[in-house]
């Protein structure tokens, strides 16, 4: 009897851990798939700094026509994220980021065969749109399924992706030229292999987008709608299915009902963000996202090889620096994630930033005294322009592990921090436009402004715009580690405020 006793409670056991079991795999599942959102993101915004030098001489490209090269895909982001909220919210998050993916796949596929420029660009449009779609829905998806005990976890997992994303593309670049460079004398013919790996190896470049592209569309009819769109739209018992498997049935109908309620209390509208209380918060909101796309970091991520080169990198030494500066970008996100919370978001914003803006006159001052294209006049000597390139590829290490760990990091968790929950969603767009359209127009003119003014007055210039970032950060940015919701937003409620 003792026996079959123990047996039955071992069984007992063994379903429940079995269940639970279930539940954590399901929810892995869904987190996989909406993180290769993330990574398609990630990737589809880096691939294009291994190409951007081939492209500009087969094309013939002015610099405005190089910079709106780069920057056709972050108008794409504009209006991608400009339309993701309605759709989502209208249709459902999973066939909008079912629409996402199969932007992301046609952008890869016409960015690998185009004849003329113009076909080019319209795919990287498109790739953008797809872009933007998941810069908005994909986190949401993750955050609305999420169990609350995980939810920030898992989102700050989906910021991690883009990073990984970055990185993958960096790698797979370099892997790519490293092929064609040994195969370019091989004397393999003209068949469309060697036209898209050898001869025109950009086309590679892009084209590696179409596998994790097809991946994450096809496990996209593995998972589930939201199960908070679910009980928007009504669908109560769909909602609580899903529920059920992710949280277990006691837990489900407990979500069920404080997502109801929750829904229930959204009424802001965008003029209160206007109103004494809020607007400081949305100008700080705002001004992260600003701020972030001025730093500098998305002039690395896509013009990252043409500025080695312009240290004296040959072509795959350039691209190999670009794999690095992925590592130390994933490295350092990784560590901000495990200390944000202990150290404080201040801390890493005002002293990543401080650094960053030293980093940056450094750099400009290395390019400006001490090298030039080719290692020419402005260098006396091979030893030391040598010398000076070496410095500016460890100055530019620092500059990347320091943005990375903090206002890359830290815009991610503060920016939803800082708003109340019945505003949240209209304040989010609203600071992911000004992310995108500072970031499509400082990409746009970056070689304008190279080649009228030169690489240094670049760096000067965006150390000059960190050094106003540190000052607005310490001078409007709050603390809001280990504060409540709650509490942040009363940080704001004080009278001229």
């Amino acid at each position: 009897m003792a026996s079959h006793s123990q047996g039955g409670v071992a069984g007992g056991l063994n379903t429940t851990e079995t269940a639970e079991g279930r539940q954590v795999w399901y929810l892995a599942l869904v987190c996989l798939v909406a993180s290769l959102g993330g990574l398609l993101f990630g990737f589809d915004t880096a691939v294009i700094s291994g190409t951007v030098e081939v492209v500009r001489q087969q094309f013939g490209l002015t610099e405005i026509l190089e910079g709106w090269f780069i920057s056709s895909a972050l108008v794409g982001c504009l209006a991608g994220a400009a339309v993701a909220g309605v759709l989502g919210d209208r249709f459902g998050r999973r066939p909008v980021l079912a629409l996402g993916a199969v932007l992301f796949l046609v952008s890869a596929l016409y960015s690998t065969i185009p004849r003329t420029f113009g076909v080019l660009v319209v795919a990287r449009l498109l790739g953008g749109i797809g872009v933007g779609i998941a810069s908005v829905v994909a986190p949401m998806y993750i955050s609305e399924f999420a169990p609350p005990r995980w939810r920030g976890r898992l989102v700050a997992f989906y910021q991690l992706s883009i990073v990984i994303g970055i990185l993958a593309a960096y790698l797979s670049n370099w892997l790519i030229l490293r092929w064609a460079a040994g195969h370019a004398g091989s004397g393999a013919g003209e068949g469309w292999w060697h036209w898209v790996m050898v001869r025109e190896y950009w086309r590679g470049m892009f084209g590696a987008e179409m596998l994790p592209a097809a991946l994450f569309l096809g496990l996209l009819a593995l998972v589930p709608e939201s199960p908070r769109w679910l009980l928007q739209a009504g669908q109560t018992t769909r909602a609580v299915a899903i529920l059920e498997r992710v949280s277990g049935p006691a837990a489900a109908a407990r979500e069920a009902e404080e997502i109801q309620a929750a829904l229930a209390r959204e009424e802001g509208s965008v003029r209160e963000l206007f109103r004494p209380g809020l607007r400081r918060a949305l100008l700080v909101g705002v001004m992260l996202s600003v701020f972030g796309q001025l730093s500098g970091v998305n002039l690395v991520v896509y013009y990252g090889p043409k500025i080695l080169m312009a240290a004296g990198y040959e072509d795959l030494g350039a691209l190999l620096g670009q794999v690095g500066f992925g590592v130390i970008n994933l490295v350092f996100t990784i560590l901000a994630l495990l200390v944000i919370d202990r150290w404080g978001r201040r801390p890493l914003l005002l002293g990543g930033m401080a650094v960053v803006t030293v980093a940056l006159a450094a750099l400009g001052g290395l390019f400006l005294f001490g090298v030039t294209q080719g290692g020419g006049a402005g260098a006396p000597g091979a030893v030391v322009s040598r010398v000076v390139g070496l410095s500016i590829g460890g100055v530019m290490c620092v500059y990347m592990a320091c943005i990375a760990l903090s206002i890359c990091a830290v815009i991610w968790v503060l920016t939803p921090e800082i708003f109340p929950n019945r505003v949240r969603g209209r304040a989010a767009s609203i600071a992911t436009f000004a992310n995108w359209g500072t970031n499509s127009l400082s990409a746009l003119i970056f070689p304008w402004y190279v080649a009228t003014l030169g690489m240094h007055a670049v760096f000067f210039t965006t150390s000059g715009i960190c050094l106003v970032a540190v000052w607005f950060f310490w001078r409007f940015v709050p603390e809001t580690k280990g504060r409540s919701l709650e509490a942040i937003e009363k940080l704001w409620v004080k009278p001229g405020r």
